[in-house]
């Protein structure tokens, strides 16, 4: 007999960040029910949780607003306590701005984080010790905006998309350099393979609030060989997609947009947004099911049996059984104004 997708989750928490109302809620993954809510310094964006040391990393990227529209960039990184639900430190990376994409290399105990260009220097990845939570170095990705980043199993290669430069940034992370540049029309989220083969990027850049551009090439999965670093497959979507992520179990996850042109304006408008899921290995579609408003962020839990989509203009996060592709439950996150929920990590029970 097959289990419940949520047995053997008691003490296990998924956290979920909200965008404009600067917190951070928990939830408990076996109940769904909210346990607690932890402010934050405004505005954050990204979650990360570093299963070593038991610490939650929060990115806080603007002063206010999102990406393409704020009143400025913050310098911070909030470290986070899941467990006791407190604030354990605030790092300032000052004079480095806009930090985003976070990935952790467990077993160098190192930290990157994406941040944006300044006037003195070009975007590129901090790099941190997890454990002494200072700054090691700066890996420069010769892009203005490197936005989400990921690293391969072996943590040697790290890759930053770039909304708005046409390529991907490849990094040699034990060298510090950039050392490759893959044409991609604007790219969103991204994932490794867990053999370090393939990479999985979503492209072109999403534009959900602006005019549809008539020449805007066909949105997709771009599927890069890490050995030649090109382009050797496409997998389609029906609509821009933005987070990517594998789960444990080799799926393949993709958030599309959803929005839909006004006819008369011509300018996207929400709608349902799908989450589109692929066979890794084969490349293959699953299947797809409908998510809340303009998905941002997808985690999921270590079995790789449940995802969670959390859904910025909706601020709410969908748990999908990946078997049925069934949408469980809907948890609405505390927002002030748009947009809502963003960040995600799920923390398995101490043990």
């Amino acid at each position: 007999m097959q289990l419940s997708p949520r047995a053997g989750r008691n003490g296990d928490v998924l956290a979920v960040i909200s965008q404009s109302g600067s917190s951070v809620s928990f939830f408990d993954a076996a109940t769904d029910l909210h346990l607690s809510m932890l402010e934050v310094p405004a505005e954050p964006h990204e979650l990360l949780f570093d299963p070593v040391r038991r610490l939650l990393w929060c990115a806080t990227t603007y002063r206010s607003g999102h990406y393409g529209a704020n009143s400025g960039r913050r310098t911070e990184l909030t470290v986070i306590d899941p467990d006791a639900r407190r604030i354990v430190e605030v790092v300032d990376l000052a004079p480095e701005h806009g930090p985003h994409g976070l990935a952790l290399d467990p077993a160098r105990g190192r930290l990157y984080v994406t941040v944006e260009a300044s006037a003195e220097r070009p975007g590129g990845i901090v790099v941190i010790d997890a454990e002494t939570r200072t700054t090691l170095g700066r890996i420069p990705t010769d892009a203005p905006v490197p936005h989400w980043f990921a690293i391969d199993p072996a943590g040697r290669t790290g890759y930053a998309t770039n909304k708005e430069a046409p390529f991907v940034s490849v990094v040699d992370l034990e060298r510090g350099t950039l050392t490759a540049k893959i044409e991609v029309p604007g790219s969103e989220g991204l994932a490794v393979s867990a053999d370090g083969a393939y990479v999985f990027v979503a492209g072109p850049y999403a534009r959900p609030f602006s005019a549809i551009a008539q020449d805007r090439p066909a949105p997709g999965i771009r599927v890069i060989d890490t050995r030649t670093a090109s382009v050797v497959d496409t997998l389609p979507t029906a609509d821009v997609a933005m987070p990517v992520h594998l789960t444990s179990t080799g799926k393949l996850l993709a958030g599309e947009l959803g929005a839909a042109p006004d006819p008369v304006s011509r300018i996207r408008r929400h709608a349902p947004g799908r989450l589109r899921v692929y066979d890794a290995g084969t490349r293959k579609e699953l299947g797809e099911v409908e998510v809340g408003l303009c998905p941002l962020t997808i985690t999921s839990s270590p079995d790789g049996r449940l995802a969670y989509v959390a859904c910025v203009a909706s601020s709410t996060v969908d748990v999908v059984d990946l078997d049925t592709l069934r949408v469980l439950a809907r948890l609405d996150i505390p927002r002030r104004t748009e947009p809502g929920a963003h960040g995600l990590a799920y923390i398995p029970r101490p043990s």
